[in-house]
């Protein structure tokens, strides 16, 4: 195995049981999943965020965009409301629920990353997260990694 092969497989692997530990606590704690969270973030963070907003931040497909916006519309937490320019196309908004969700939750995810990632010296994270975010920044640009 190459060493560039060793390290996207050790960054896959982080990844994934940071994602599951985080997305853990939440559900036990909030009921909510991590993805569903990231979902309220970003609406929250996006004025006038649209499906494709969240496509293109994620990178994954308008169909699973759509079913789990209409998943966070069934809970309560978003609503999908009529663009004032395109009526073909809708604006998410959080509803009062959605928010105070949220806003529980931040703390959450916050608390179990920094509990998680204690062990390594925050000089060592600030610099894994310079290299992540040049290289998120690189593939995003060249359009790398989009659903097809």
């Amino acid at each position: 195995m190459s060493h560039i092969t060793s390290i996207f497989t050790d960054l896959v692997r982080v990844e994934t049981r940071l994602y599951n530990a985080v997305n853990a606590r939440l559900r036990a704690e909030r009921g909510l999943g991590l993805g569903q969270f990231e979902f309220l973030e970003i609406i929250d963070r996006v004025p006038g965020c649209r499906v494709l907003d969240i496509v293109g931040e994620l990178a994954i497909t308008v169909g699973a965009v759509s079913k789990a916006v209409d998943r966070l519309v069934a809970a309560g937490w978003c609503l999908r409301v009529a663009h004032p320019q395109d009526r073909r196309s809708s604006v998410l908004r959080l509803t009062s629920e959605g928010e105070r969700q949220l806003a529980a939750s931040r703390p959450l995810v916050e608390s179990e990353l920094v509990s998680l990632t204690e062990a390594v010296p925050p000089d060592d994270l600030t610099r894994i997260a310079s290299t992540l975010a040049a290289l998120r920044a690189t593939l995003e640009a060249g359009s790398h990694g989009r659903p097809g």
